[in-house]
């Protein structure tokens, strides 16, 4: 048995119980059977700290991409983005999307950087990883209106409800739960995680944040997926081992460019 943390990043952990040190982060992941990690970009310029850990650890990969919440002078443009996005270490767009909690006023142009990244991700042939807050029916119209569903990618951190959950799944879109499915209120994406095909359902810890119980409150890291891993197990009814072997294989289906080591 071994687990996929789809979404993390490692650039951003809190490592002060690892001295400092991320391979002992990784180390302690790999002793709870996470075999692979996904480092998610959300500034561009972070992106070469996300991507010289990805060269660095054969078990790691990593995205590009600028969340939508994050501010800068210049946005980037679709060449830009397909350029980065070249190294071999690079498996998908993201993470992108739309967030209306944190940003206010007049948000096109998060709508149009959500625009430009869901087109490098096809002309690249990387699936998307989306971030939706708050934003849920512009999120889903605008992958319409783009054809994101030509490419896929993952709805991570799933925190909506089941109807927008099957719109995604319509568009040819996983969906991935953190460690908010433990907490006691989240019975929303509680009953999402029952629902989900399990072919199609992804498990991340997106740390630094979201810890979960029993560790909430805490600095998150990756070796806490296993934690999800085994609540949503119990959730639906079967083994952690069965829910495992799916989500990893889960993973390395959408996330072509990852290597699986254990394979």
């Amino acid at each position: 048995m071994y687990l996929v943390d789809s979404h993390c990043h490692l650039d951003q952990l809190d490592l002060t119980k690892h001295e400092g040190k991320l391979a002992s982060a990784l180390s302690f992941a790999a002793e709870k059977n996470v075999k692979h990690m996904l480092c998610v970009c959300i500034t561009l310029a972070d992106f070469p700290q996300v991507l010289h850990i990805a060269k660095s650890y054969p078990n790691v990969s990593a995205s590009v991409g600028l969340h939508p919440n994050e501010l800068v002078d210049e946005e980037p443009t679709i060449e830009s983005l397909i350029a980065l996005a070249q190294d071999e270490k690079i498996v998908a767009i993201g993470e992108t999307g739309l967030d209306y909690f944190r940003s206010t006023g007049d948000l096109e142009w998060q709508r149009q950087r959500f625009r430009h990244h869901i087109e490098a991700a096809k002309k690249t042939n990387k699936p998307l990883i989306v971030h939706t807050r708050a934003a849920k029916a512009d999120t889903l119209l605008v992958m319409k209106e783009e054809n994101a569903n030509e490419i896929g990618g993952v709805m991570h951190c799933f925190t909506e409800d089941w109807e927008t959950a099957k719109a995604a799944l319509d568009l040819n879109f996983y969906i991935s739960i953190s460690g908010i499915v433990t907490f006691r209120s989240a019975t929303e994406i509680q009953e999402v995680a029952k629902l989900v095909p399990l072919d199609r359902l992804l498990i991340e810890t997106d740390s630094p944040y979201l810890a979960p119980n029993p560790f909430r409150g805490k600095p998150n890291e990756p070796a806490y997926v296993l934690q999800v891993a085994e609540y949503i197990a119990k959730l639906r009814g079967i083994e952690l081992e069965a829910l495992a072997a799916q989500t990893s294989k889960n993973f390395f289906e959408l996330f072509k460019g990852a290597v699986c080591l254990d394979q």
